[in-house]
């Protein structure tokens, strides 16, 4: 068989090792031969490549160092970073939880919804710590630094192009070399600079009429920083190609500059273009959501079911809004039709549990919680263990309750929540030293920011009373 037919061969299979090392044998060969060379370098893109189009996670330099803002004192219901100002009646945070930001936890763990943005150095430097260390969340740009070191990890010897001594002029002329080279750069390499350089001789190159290198220089532009000149090359490109992805990194740039209004309307404009896309209906119910709107975020994650009822984002948030609007039975069965559809993990079996609780079908709930508890890994262990105490707590078996939430210490000694059950159950056992102890815990404990769970539902308390138990987490 041909070597080079067997490298496409894996390509499509998306089997990019074994295509790398066939191109790598034929470049050893023949150091000229250029389907193999862009055949190796869409495979090395292709090992790292990340889907721009949803929103990054802010870190602490675009959290705290943010000069994007129009205006200090938003109107309410206006902005993305003081999103309770909405004014629409809905669950309090008393009900449903939120995150440092004060907005809403979604039911579905995605970008941005991992940490709330902070007001101050300090909340900043304190707050957002990743799921395995201590150590606070670095800003987004420091993530791309890490993937650009691939190119180290795949070629003992070096990258695999210098880019030093690349002439991106001769590139830019052929457009089949130069958009593979761009992937390779942008996405391998992570070098945004000589990206940019090499997509602004491409469009000058093709007179300023192809839209795929318009998109790219927004890209080139976003990563830098520069959302205005983002915004000015993606409105450029609409003019000559409609396309989703087009709407969607319009969008992505207004909510980075906390213009989550004229984002909506942007993807309604793309709703326009194209109706009943997911992807647009999804964006908008996302900000809905993120501004306190459940109720509308609710209606456009139904239209979402209604194009694609597989979709599990728009499930598991309908779910999590009938669960804080006491609905408990309606939100049973749209997680049920998540455990029908494939998915299979504890969290799910940990909001079945929850959801069987409330509907009062305790028949089900322990044996959803031991199914969770099977499933769990260290980073969702504890919260197992604290829903089956206020399970214990609900059926008045105090003893159960007090061991559940020792053993979620025993996983998470920062649990704070648990600190505090404890100390109530010992006040009531006549223990005022032992609550006091544990109350000192509580104090010295550092609460963890709500949503950086995987998969289904982000992690949140029902706040209470000092001297009553904090109720629900849900995952």
């Amino acid at each position: 068989m041909d070597p080079l037919f067997l490298a496409y061969s894996y390509f499509r299979r998306r089997k990019f090792k074994e295509c790398t090392d066939i191109c790598t044998t034929l470049l050893e060969k023949n150091p000229y031969d250029q389907a193999a060379w862009t055949l190796k370098t869409r495979a090395l893109t292709g090992q790292v490549y990340v889907d721009e189009v949803d929103v990054d996670e802010e870190g602490i330099a675009e959290m705290v160092m943010d000069d994007n803002a129009i205006a200090n004192v938003s109107r309410p219901g206006t902005s993305l970073r003081k999103p309770g100002t909405s004014g629409q009646a809905g669950p309090s945070p008393g009900v449903r939880p939120t995150s440092q930001s004060g907005r809403p936890l979604s039911g579905f763990v995605r970008p941005g919804t991992q940490g709330g943005r902070p007001g101050t150095m300090e909340q900043a430097i304190r707050t957002p710590r990743t799921a395995h260390t201590a150590r606070p969340v670095t800003s987004s740009s420091g993530r791309f630094v890490r993937l650009g070191t691939a190119s180290m990890l795949s070629t003992p010897d070096g990258p695999f192009i210098n880019l030093a001594r690349l002439n991106f002029s001769k590139y830019a002329a052929r457009p089949n070399l130069a958009k593979a080279l761009f992937e390779y750069i942008f996405h391998h390499e992570n070098d945004i600079r000589n990206a940019l350089e090499l997509a602004a001789l491409a469009t000058e190159a093709c007179q300023f009429k192809d839209w795929w290198w318009k998109v790219q220089l927004a890209k080139c532009y976003y990563r830098l920083g520069m959302y205005r000149d983002s915004e000015k090359q993606l409105k450029s490109a609409l003019k000559h190609q409609d396309m989703v992805d087009i709407f969607l990194y319009l969008g992505k740039v207004y909510v980075r500059l906390d213009q989550p209004l004229t984002a909506v309307e942007m993807y309604k404009q793309g709703l326009e273009k194209f109706p009943g896309e997911t992807t647009l209906l999804t964006g908008i119910a996302r900000i809905h959501e993120g501004l306190t709107e459940m109720d509308k975020a609710v209606k456009f994650y139904k239209d979402v079911l209604h194009f694609d009822n597989m979709h599990v984002e728009a499930i598991a948030c309908i779910a999590t809004h009938h669960f804080y609007t006491d609905q408990p039975e309606v939100a049973l069965k749209y997680y049920r039709r998540l455990l029908q559809m494939g998915v299979y993990n504890a969290e799910l079996f940990n909001n079945l549990g929850l959801c069987c609780f409330y509907a009062q079908q305790y028949d089900m709930t322990l044996t959803c919680f031991e199914r969770a508890l099977s499933l769990a890994d260290d980073q969702t262990l504890a919260d197992v263990w604290f829903n089956i105490g206020h399970v214990a707590l609900g059926i008045c078996d105090h003893n159960l309750a007090y061991q559940c939430f020792r053993l979620t210490l025993a996983s998470n000694n920062d649990h704070a929540e648990a600190y505090n059950n404890l100390g109530v159950l010992e006040l009531k056992r006549g223990h005022v030293e032992a609550r006091l102890a544990f109350q000192e815990f509580l104090l010295i404990s550092e609460r963890r920011p709500a949503g950086h769970r995987p998969t289904l539902g982000s992690v949140g308390t029902r706040t209470y009373e000092p001297t009553k138990s904090v109720a629900v987490r849900f995952l």
